[in-house]
């Protein structure tokens, strides 16, 4: 990274950082994977899969079963027993990075899932809303997605490194849509103690990968220079990749408050809304190839913009529907739906994959560290800003205020520079 940018380029040393072996290089194409960066993509993201698909099958059904539990009755103390994960996740996601950067990314992703793995138990054993609130804090402290991202760039080139990114957030994407099927219905079976016993299961799955799935990571040079912290929080790109993850979280949690609502209006009864989730989600990603393509092309910063205007151009069109005064139409909000995943799936590829090209090889985990920490934050600050303007200015109003922001983003993040590729095997 040159000067200008914030960082100096250290002089490269004589053992990279990454787990390809200069043998590893593709012939031909370039922008193919080769057999190693497969196996570390397609291993990371199912670690990823295995802990999301946990967390997520409690969502459609926690509200509701965390009221059987003595102290149930208080809904400040539910509200706040659900979204304590994410307050601690902000906490821990950055240390944690930095530590992946000093101590070796396996090792943290271990450490990390097993402190997730502990508080489920935790809440699996709960018998009271506070040993609730304790697990789903614990689980939030193994905050591992900066060092796992981290471990991504640091064993795929520039050149793939979008579609291994792309692939995390495919699996995430698709982990979502099987909860909200799922979740419902293992609730009723199990209950909320057995959905956390299953989280637990499922992320000592994720160890098991770590272990023995996911390719070694290189030897670290005791010598390697190292970077500054406060350099990743005066980076302008990376300022605003993370202001832009802070808002595309904000904006995402901000809508579902409104979002259930409307298909319910629209005819469409709350159990069966995985009928519209679940299709605009996998369409969604077989759209993905169209931002392969334009990465191929050297044309990642307008697909990072293309995608910001969708978030943008969807907003304003559910706050059109909100404000029309009559009922909805389901066709219409499955078209919205499937322009927000679309958009939400190229942002969570890009973003990450440009957070790693701008940092330093040293400061990588710090960088996706708080890159992650400003996620955690607006999924807090969704909810929270989603709750107050529905309550407030109705969703009309929830909807003009995250136009709002998404065109804030988009004028923000105009001025980010391209990045170069590095097309050659590290």
């Amino acid at each position: 990274m040159d000067e200008n940018r914030g960082f100096t380029r250290a002089p490269a040393p004589p053992v990279t950082d990454t787990a390809l072996p200069p043998s590893a290089a593709p012939a031909a194409p370039a922008t193919r994977m080769t057999a190693l960066e497969r196996r570390s993509s397609i291993s990371l993201a199912l670690i990823f899969a295995l802990r999301m698909l946990g967390l997520f099958l409690v969502l459609p059904v926690f509200a509701l079963e965390a009221r059987k539990y003595p102290g149930g009755d208080d809904p400040a103390l539910v509200g706040l027993a659900m979204g304590m994960y994410g307050l601690t996740q902000a906490f821990f996601q950055l240390p944690v990075g930095m530590a992946s950067d000093r101590f070796g990314r396996k090792r943290v992703i271990v450490a990390g899932l097993a402190v997730f793995a502990a508080g489920s138990l935790i809440a699996a054993l709960a018998d009271t809303l506070t040993g609730l609130l304790v697990g789903r804090a614990l689980q939030g402290a193994g905050a591992v997605s900066a060092a796992v991202t981290a471990l991504i760039a640091d064993q795929t080139r520039d050149a793939v490194r979008t579609k291994a990114m792309a692939l995390v957030g495919m699996s995430i994407g698709l982990m979502f849509a099987i909860a909200l099927i799922a979740g419902p219905l293992l609730a009723a079976h199990i209950g909320l103690d057995g959905l956390f016993g299953l989280t637990f299961a499922l992320t000592l799955g994720g160890i098991a990968v770590v272990l023995w799935v996911v390719p070694p990571e290189a030897a670290r040079r005791a010598d390697a220079p190292a970077g500054r912290v406060a350099d990743v929080w005066r980076h302008p790109d990376l300022l605003r990749l993370n202001l832009g993850v802070f808002v595309l979280h904000t904006v995402q949690m901000s809508m579902w408050v409104a979002v259930p609502a409307m298909l319910v209006q629209a005819g469409l009864q709350r159990q069966a809304h995985w009928q519209i989730y679940l299709p605009a989600v996998v369409l969604s990603i077989v759209a993905m190839g169209g931002l392969f393509a334009m990465e191929r092309r050297g044309r990642l910063r307008a697909a990072l913009l293309l995608a910001i205007g969708m978030i943008l151009a969807v907003q304003a069109g559910l706050g059109a529907v909100a404000a029309s005064g009559a009922p909805p139409s389901l066709g219409v909000l499955g078209a919205l739906l499937f322009v927000f995943f679309c958009g939400f799936n190229m942002l969570e590829a890009t973003q990450p994959s440009l957070v790693s090209r701008m940092a330093p090889a040293p400061l990588r985990g710090a960088a996706l560290g708080a890159y992650n920490t400003l996620q955690s934050v607006g999924l807090f600050a969704g909810g929270a800003l989603g709750g107050l303007l529905a309550k407030w200015a109705g969703a009309p109003g929830l909807f003009s205020a995250t136009a709002l922001l998404a065109a804030l983003w988009l004028v923000l993040t105009w001025p980010l520079r391209p990045v170069g590729r590095d097309t050659q095997a590290h």
